[in-house]
């Protein structure tokens, strides 16, 4: 069995080329890895809708035109990942016609639920001699569903592990689909790493991390494949050019290929934006990317990553707005678990009050 996984996809300037169903522009030749694959799943970063019900959240709300499942179902797409910081962007409105357009053009989907609870709910992937189970979870930005409201599946460290450790008792093999890591940045943190460390402990036998918009670097841990950063699929979007590196971490892109057939095979295969849409890297310009990844895989064996990672976070200036003589206290706010357990119960952010009524 082989399984093709996109990162993150959405709509920016390529928003008429979806409306018209243009697959062929909008995914060139990425279209042949898909027909080779068995299933093809790619993260759905957006509301597909055309009403104007935006939540309160701060960032971007992102939509697409109802044709733009058509589209990914011409080219081969079968099941759409919907654990996100993006796909309740539109509130239940949005969310209600999202799945609408899902379950009219048959596709499959998973990340997404009715409340909490509903939510977590595996994919089950079959040829009927292996059964895979696929994980899809996101970090809390605004779209993560509650106890008693709609919304993406939440990554939890306890409910996420005790998921996988009960998937892996029934099915063969175990995806999980992380949504979640810093914007931009090459390099895991050291919480996300001891994460997805852990899910490998605790059954998963593969992790990918999206959201990042950026490549980053993969190791093999107790035999299981973690990818730190899938980078972008299909979000094409000319104002991402003006980063410092031109677009290119913004503009580029892995697919993972998952071949079942005997034990896990993995196999990165590089992107890049083409106009307004994307194309498979080739000649040159592969080679690059992957030799940069297998550059950043070494710094993750050597302990270099650290730094990197350190380096990225210092250079976060957004970040700095907490007072000088009150830097201390609310340092040790963070710090301290008992202490950050009272502050996020006094504190909430608009996801708790969003679409309550």
């Amino acid at each position: 069995m082989k399984i093709t996984i996109g990162g993150d996809i959405s709509v920016r300037d390529s928003r008429e080329l979806f409306e018209g169903c243009q697959g062929a522009v909008l995914f060139g030749d990425v279209i042949d890895i898909f027909k080779d694959s068995d299933r093809v799943l790619v993260n759905l970063e957006c509301a597909v809708t055309e009403k104007d019900t935006s939540i309160k959240k701060i960032g971007p709300n992102l939509k697409a035109p109802l044709n733009i499942v058509k589209t990914l179902k011409s080219v081969g797409v079968t099941d759409l990942v919907l654990s996100n910081n993006h796909i309740f962007d539109y509130g239940r409105a949005g969310a209600f016609d999202t799945l609408n357009e899902i379950q009219k053009h048959g596709l499959g989907y998973t990340g997404f639920g009715e409340n909490e609870e509903d939510s977590r709910k595996n994919m089950i992937l079959t040829d009927g001699k292996i059964k895979i189970a696929v994980i899809a979870v996101c970090e809390h930005e605004y779209t993560y569903a509650l106890k008693d409201r709609m919304g993406a599946r939440p990554y939890d460290p306890y409910d996420t592990n005790d998921d996988i450790f009960e998937a892996k008792k029934n099915a063969d093999y175990v995806i999980v689909i992380y949504h979640g890591g810093k914007e931009d940045s090459r390099y895991p943190s050291p919480r996300l790493l001891k994460a997805c460390r852990s899910m490998v402990k605790h059954g998963a036998d593969v992790v990918l991390c999206q959201h990042s918009h950026a490549i980053g670097c993969y190791e093999q841990f107790m035999g299981g494949h973690i990818l730190y950063g899938q980078g972008n699929f299909h979000f094409v979007w000319k104002e991402g050019e003006d980063g410092k590196d031109g677009g290119y971490m913004w503009n580029t892109g892995l697919l993972v290929s998952l071949d079942f057939s005997d034990n896990v095979k993995v196999e990165f295969i590089p992107c890049t934006v083409d106009g307004l849409g994307i194309r498979l890297a080739k000649g040159e310009e592969k080679e690059r990317l992957l030799n940069e990844l297998s550059e950043r895989n070494e710094e993750l064996k050597n302990g270099r990553w650290k730094e990197k990672w350190r380096e990225f976070a210092l250079s976060q200036e957004r970040y700095r707005v907490i007072p000088k003589e009150l830097y201390e206290e609310i340092a040790h706010y963070f710090d301290c678990e008992a202490h950050t357990d009272v502050c996020k119960e006094i504190y909430k952010t608009y996801n708790h009050t969003n679409e309550r009524d």
